[in-house]
């Protein structure tokens, strides 16, 4: 018997990112408003972390509100209709409903139902992992235009007494459209991830031991120490072998856009990588706090707001958190 040969879709060769949008919590969070239970200081945090202050939303804002405000903006700056838009990928840890997912309601928020549509978990690499994804989705022919976001409202899972993280988050969204593309637009995505340093960044228990009245409502924590080495250290190899898969070098960047966890490892980066003075740095950390998978996309919006000749230039972009997993990839700045 003689097999059919299946029909194989393909799609171009290049995709890259056509916009970007962003939407923050409307509170400006001071360290001075959350040092009281954490027996801190203004000084202490902003020392640590870099932080002046963190961006958190209102109790009617949800997440997925967050999600739609930056997706809206992103498909307007675009100019790619809604209704070609046929995956949505969004990439958070603060839905607070198991499903449905918060990717299907803002398909159908923003005019693109009836996309594939999806919600992930990689944490503060979510953002770098969709990015891979929706790369792969659209070159592969499964997809025409994709739009993924980062979307995150910390301030759900957040203990106001805990010394571990919790003065370190913020609310917010970032979202892009990425599409077909006449050009390389984004590169090879070095990706992985460490399960047996799951406990340095998790929930303190789970959702099944708070409906059994055993705990509190899960929040954050994380082992600062270890997450700081592990950052420091091994992300800034994922870094260069980001750029070395890109096949350029560090002087060839016009930005650096690392996940927003704080200014000292951001700082020390800078330092591995020997970025010439040249590159811009993302330091949207200071005055929005670490919105996870939210921060890359956050940090690039602003970054090209404060300087639109960054624009069309190379950006080298890091996620890194709990898991432990890890993103980066190199791509050209819409």
């Amino acid at each position: 018997m003689t097999r059919p040969t299946l029909q194989q879709s393909h799609g171009p060769a290049y995709t890259r990112i056509y916009a970007v949008g962003a939407a923050r919590g409307s509170v400006a969070v001071t360290n001075d408003d959350i040092a009281g239970p954490i027996d801190s200081s203004d000084e202490w945090i902003q020392q640590r972390t870099g932080i002046i202050t963190r961006m958190r939303a209102t109790a009617d804002v949800s997440a997925l509100d967050l999600a739609t405000d930056a997706a809206r903006e992103a498909i307007e700056r675009s100019g790619v209709a809604p209704e070609l838009i046929d995956a949505v990928i969004v990439a958070t840890i603060s839905n607070t409903q198991q499903t449905p997912s918060m990717a299907a309601v803002v398909a159908d928020r923003v005019g693109a139902n009836p996309a594939a549509a999806y919600d992930m978990n990689a944490a503060c690499a979510g953002y770098a992992y969709g990015v891979a994804q929706a790369d792969a989705l659209i070159r592969s022919g499964a997809a025409h235009y994709a739009l993924v976001i980062g979307a995150e409202k910390l301030s759900d899972v957040v203990d106001p007494t805990d010394r571990s993280i919790s003065f370190l988050l913020g609310d917010g969204a970032g979202a892009i459209v990425i599409g077909p593309s006449e050009f390389p637009g984004i590169s090879r995505t070095i990706w992985g991830s460490d399960g047996s340093k799951a406990h340095a960044v998790a929930m303190n228990s789970t959702l099944v031991d708070f409906r059994d009245g055993v705990s509190e409502w899960p929040t954050l924590r994380q082992e600062g120490q270890t997450v700081f080495r592990w950052a420091v250290w091994d992300m800034a190899k994922v870094a260069k072998e980001a750029l070395a898969a890109a096949g350029i070098t560090a002087a060839d960047l016009a930005a650096f856009i690392p996940h927003q966890a704080n200014m000292r490892i951001i700082d020390e980066f800078a330092k591995q990588l020997k970025l010439p003075e040249s590159v811009a740095i993302a330091r949207d950390i200071a005055t929005t706090g670490n919105t996870s998978a939210a921060s890359i996309p956050l940090a690039t919006h602003r970054l090209l707001e404060e300087h639109p000749e960054l624009s069309g230039g190379l950006a080298l972009q890091i996620g890194f958190g709990a898991g432990l997993v890890f993103g980066a990839q190199v791509v050209v700045l819409p």
